[in-house]
């Protein structure tokens, strides 16, 4: 199954839109995102990792950080669809960029109908 960013904004905001917290929610960003570093060194040989399957710790570990960092934005209504590609565009003039997001994506769609 495929989700989109909108509607993983609609569940998180339906999840914590009575009681999330945006402080709350920001600490176990930071927290997951000391996950992410300590998984990504251990990766390349700085910490020791025994037997452990870091790459299902990544994805887990990332997938963490998007979701708080999803579930800020909904609830403080910031439409992270709409802003990731605004960002991305200036990103793509500012660095000179082949394609913007925007036009990937709807190059993607076109060659996928086809």
């Amino acid at each position: 199954m495929k989700i989109t960013i909108d509607e993983l904004q609609e569940y998180l905001f339906d999840h914590y839109k009575n009681g999330g917290v945006d402080q709350s929610l920001f600490m176990k960003l930071v927290e997951e995102i000391g996950e992410v570093a300590e998984v990504l060194n251990k990766k390349a040989g700085r910490k020791s990792a025994d037997q452990e399957d870091l790459q299902t710790q990544l994805g887990n570990e990332l997938a963490d950080v998007i979701h708080y960092t999803i579930a800020i934005a909904a609830l403080n209504s910031i439409d992270m669809n709409d802003v990731i590609i605004s960002k991305d565009k200036t990103a793509s003039i500012k660095y000179n960029h082949r394609v913007n997001l925007e036009q990937f994506v709807k190059d993607c769609r076109t060659n996928n109908k086809e």
